[in-house]
């Protein structure tokens, strides 16, 4: 039979079709089963206004045929079938959809949608395959056709014999090249795979001959190979149970079949949505921190479906970064997909549902927090870093929602506590959210600076996440009170001693000149500390970057030489003081000697290096003699 050409523009455009639109080829079979399944759904609507059909589900399905020796992967489905004129129209015109035509005339009843829109799926096998044969019987008619092409070149229609109605697609499937396996395509392993993946929630039965074993008669140990067919789907989503009908283990099979993560999780979040934008969630919290959660290999994102065919694997605009460990999948029938149903062609919908999930997560974690303390710093201690890195990214716009959440080490507590706990229990006279930063709980509460916070009686914030400080300094303040670190130049506590600290200052006005001229750009400032009890020296920094943030800033590969301005501040009241005013008064080489020796010492207190450790040594070997 002569070959028709093609009603489309050009040769370029089926090519640009096969080529471009879509990402992945395994695509194909998502596409050809989404046609199959529409098919079936076309009799399904007529039946509802058709009294002269009945509609049993358990006669409709869907099969595949995988024959590697003849290079032949068959795609069938007891649908509605083409007439000569269908086939003309739908396969003979690229672009042109008949489900878009049929869902325009028949408006979704009883939770059926027609998922196929611009016809231009079923080229999609192009990709994989040389040749396209397609068998149909339309429901009705006594006649089936055959449509056949070779691709661009065009196709053609004849009369030919199917006994039941429904449509047959057989691909030729294209020989190995070196870069491409094309017999992947005849693997029923990978065939399983691929329907599990893309079409596992297809309301109708994917059915397949896959390979089974069992032992030999009269064997113990020997087994033998067969065949058997099998529903390959599972056909109804989770989702689309009540959540009645569900348990927690349930939910639980449900995370690990769909390979979310190793562990059990936290929670699970369960969301039916009906309204201006309809859509199923099914959300996790996971209990433990992926091995690559903060690496930049790490990709977030939920599962997105539309009508319960897998449509982006990761769709990352479906969850804020701080919320990026949340696992899970959402189904919507109302998302406005491109050509090749890979993308989204307007994000009017996804905002919506992204902006609800937020608020659901939100909810859930505050919920958790209250009602499972446990539980909640299970979590936090997985993920906290990245609800406090939320606060301080983009400028802080997201800070209010998560205030609530973050939790710190307290001092008094010895675990941790939310801003809220600190503040509510604050004495009247406190002015202040005092914190501590250091690399960990131990060396935080060795710190000489904590002192006159802690004999105040007042409780301590530790920061011991590089991420820390950074968040708060954006946070700024909590329910009207201010942040303040005990290195910090004014702790607003009063003390009696200040008056003595003060006059012991002007008093050595020179000493702590000399010091600073000692130690040059080293530090900012020498002086009198007004929070020492016990230690005899430490660090303290003036201005917005702290040495936390210094330490923080150069450990990061674009090491910017960031410098705090710090402050050598040494205890009046302690007898090494007494010791530096007898020296200046008679050895100044001595005073040098002892003011490098006491700023080194306050560089390993706040864990910083030693510019020369050599020079150190030797100058604690000179005291020593």
């Amino acid at each position: 039979m002569a070959k028709k050409q093609f009603k489309a523009e050009s040769k370029r455009l089926l090519e640009m079709m096969i080529n471009s639109i879509y990402s992945q080829k395994e695509i194909f079979l998502r596409e050809l089963i989404s046609n199959a399944s529409d098919a079936i759904d076309k009799i399904y609507y007529k039946a509802l206004t058709d009294d002269s059909l009945r509609f049993d589900k358990d006669s409709y399905f869907i099969k595949i045929d995988a024959d590697k020796e003849n290079r032949t992967l068959k795609i069938s489905d007891t649908g509605i079938g083409m007439t000569k004129e269908e086939l003309e129209n739908n396969l003979g015109t690229i672009a042109k959809s008949g489900s878009l035509a049929f869902k325009s005339e028949n408006e979704a009843k009883d939770g059926h949608d027609i998922i196929g829109q611009f016809g231009v799926g079923f080229y999609s096998a192009f990709m994989v395959a040389d040749e396209l044969t397609v068998i149909s019987k339309a429901l009705g008619s006594d006649e089936a056709y055959k449509w056949e092409s070779r691709g661009a070149d065009g196709y053609s229609i004849e009369p030919c014999e199917k006994d039941s109605v429904g449509t047959e697609i057989t691909l030729k499937i294209k020989e190995n090249t070196e870069d491409e396996q094309y017999d992947e395509y005849l693997d029923e392993y990978r065939l399983k795979a691929i329907i599990k993946k893309y079409s596992d929630f297809i309301r109708y039965p994917i059915k397949m001959e896959v390979t089974s074993s069992k032992l030999k008669e009269g064997s113990e140990s020997e087994y033998e190979e067969f065949k058997e067919e099998q529903t390959i789907n599972s056909m109804v989503p989770i989702w689309r149970k009540n959540k009645s009908e569900l348990t927690p283990e349930d939910y639980d099979n449900f995370y690990q079949e769909k390979r979310y993560g190793f562990d059990k999780p936290l929670k699970h979040i369960h969301i039916k949505v009906d309204g201006t934008v309809r859509y199923n969630a099914i959300l996790f919290i996971p209990e433990n921190i992926p091995f690559d959660y903060y690496s930049k290999e790490f990709e977030k994102g939920l599962e997105l479906y539309s009508n319960g065919v897998l449509i982006m694997e990761k769709c990352s605009d479906l969850l804020p970064d701080y919320f990026s460990f949340v696992k899970g999948m959402v189904d919507s029938e109302d998302l406005s997909l491109n050509i090749s149903r890979e993308i989204l062609q307007q994000d009017k919908q996804l905002k919506f549902i992204a902006k609800n999930i937020k608020s659901k997560i939100k909810r859930e974690l505050e919920s958790l927090l209250k009602d499972d303390r446990e539980k909640y710093e299970k979590f936090y201690n997985s993920f906290g870093r990245q609800l406090k890195f939320g606060v301080y990214n983009d400028f802080g716009q997201d800070k209010d929602v998560l205030q609530d959440l973050i939790m710190f080490y307290s001092s008094k507590e010895k675990k941790l506590v939310t801003l809220d706990e600190y503040v509510s229990r604050m004495p009247e006279e406190q002015k202040y959210i005092y914190y501590a930063t250091g690399d960990t709980i131990e060396r935080i509460d060795k710190l000489p600076q904590t002192e006159l916070v802690a004999e105040k009686g007042y409780e301590i914030l530790y920061f011991t996440d590089d991420v820390d400080e950074f968040a708060i300094k954006m946070l700024m303040k909590y329910k009207e009170k201010e942040f303040k670190s005990v290195s910090s130049g004014d702790l607003g506590i009063e003390e009696e001693s200040e008056k003595q600290t003060e006059s012991e200052e002007k008093e050595s006005k020179e000493l702590f000149d000399y010091m600073k001229e000692v130690l040059a750009d080293k530090v900012k400032n020498v002086r009198a500390s007004k929070r020492l009890k016990s230690h005899p020296v430490c660090l303290t920094a003036e201005g917005e970057v702290s040495i936390e943030m210094e330490k923080v800033l150069n450990a990061m590969p674009n090491n910017q030489q960031v410098k705090a301005d710090k402050v050598l501040e040494i205890n009046v009241n302690h007898e090494v003081f007494a010791s530096l005013k007898a020296a200046f008064e008679q050895d100044k080489d001595k005073v040098k000697l002892f003011t490098n020796l006491l700023y080194n010492q306050a560089l390993l207190i706040e864990g910083l290096p030693i510019n020369d450790p050599v020079e150190f040594t030797n100058d604690i070997c000179k005291v020593m003699v």
